[in-house]
């Protein structure tokens, strides 16, 4: 798929309808996507894995957001052309990020969108500036590293842990059990540590506030009101400068509404998309 071999996961539905393309967030792989995927039965469900992450490797030309926005417009050509429909493009976080500014630099690809959790906030401005700036300095350490202690950071699973801690909003000892298992198993499926750092400079360089105004195409965006990441301000004022927007505000959950709110978010979608079809 797209020119680059592709790792893709598919979700078997009526092949009548618009198959949903769903990409991930960032440090993630198509897993996180699942359950939100697996209540959506009434078309196909396509979830890659982003170049670095999971099975795909990196792209030659880089984990840039041009590298990111080509290899998404060549998978939406792809599955055009073998599905015979186009798909309805959907974001999680950093892959909300990717899809927006698919859409604004090719909005033939995606005459609708979904942006699920969108990152609305430079990370590298405001009260996160520090964060992000010692996440950063994290990840370049453990790119220059000998290969062995740098994968040992990065990969390091108490620091796992604690990122899930932090982006866990739900107090169900059941769900949280899930998200750190989750986390355990696929957050450090990354292909390496450069690409990495690259990727992760990528995902807090840009934000899909940056193409709002490009986005004139009927989109569908759901955030929770306790995201940490996204704050919900931010969130409201996008949602409010889009020119055909459809908000779902779900209460009591943060970042991670493919984790704890998926069948809500599968809901909404389902909703959203049996118009567009």
């Amino acid at each position: 798929m797209s020119g680059h071999e592709t790792a893709a996961w598919v979700y078997d539905g009526d092949e009548q309808a618009r198959p949903l393309l769903m990409v991930h967030g960032f440090r993630g792989d198509h897993h996180g996507m699942d359950l939100i995927a697996g209540e959506i039965r009434d078309r196909t469900v396509i979830v890659p894995d982003l170049p670095g992450f999971g099975e795909t490797s990196p792209l030659h030309a880089g984990l840039g957001l041009n590298s990111y926005i080509d290899f998404l417009s060549g998978l939406v050509i792809e599955i055009t052309r073998v599905f015979g429909l186009p798909p309805i493009v959907l974001g999680h976080s950093f892959g909300s990020i990717l899809v927006s500014h698919l859409a604004a630099h090719s909005p033939e690809t995606t005459p609708e969108l979904i942006l699920v959790n969108p990152i609305t906030t430079p990370a590298l401005e405001g009260s996160a500036r520090f964060l992000t700036g010692l996440t950063k300095a994290y990840y370049e350490l453990g790119a220059r590293l000998p290969h062995r202690a740098g994968h040992a950071l990065l990969s390091n699973p108490i620091i796992v842990r604690a990122m899930s801690e932090v982006m866990a909003t739900t107090r169900d000892p059941g769900t949280r059990a899930y998200i750190h298992d989750q986390h355990a198993r696929y957050f450090s499926s990354f292909a390496d540590r450069s690409s990495l750092a690259e990727a992760y400079e990528t995902s807090v360089s840009h934000t899909v506030t940056e193409v709002a105004e490009s986005l004139s195409m009927p989109t569908l965006v759901i955030a929770g009101d306790r995201d940490a990441i996204a704050p919900i301000g931010a969130t409201r004022s996008f949602v409010a400068e889009l020119a055909d927007a459809t908000f779902v505000e779900l209460g009591g959950v943060g970042h991670l509404v493919h984790y704890e709110r998926s069948e809500a978010a599968a809901s909404a979608i389902g909703e959203f998309v049996r118009t567009r079809t």
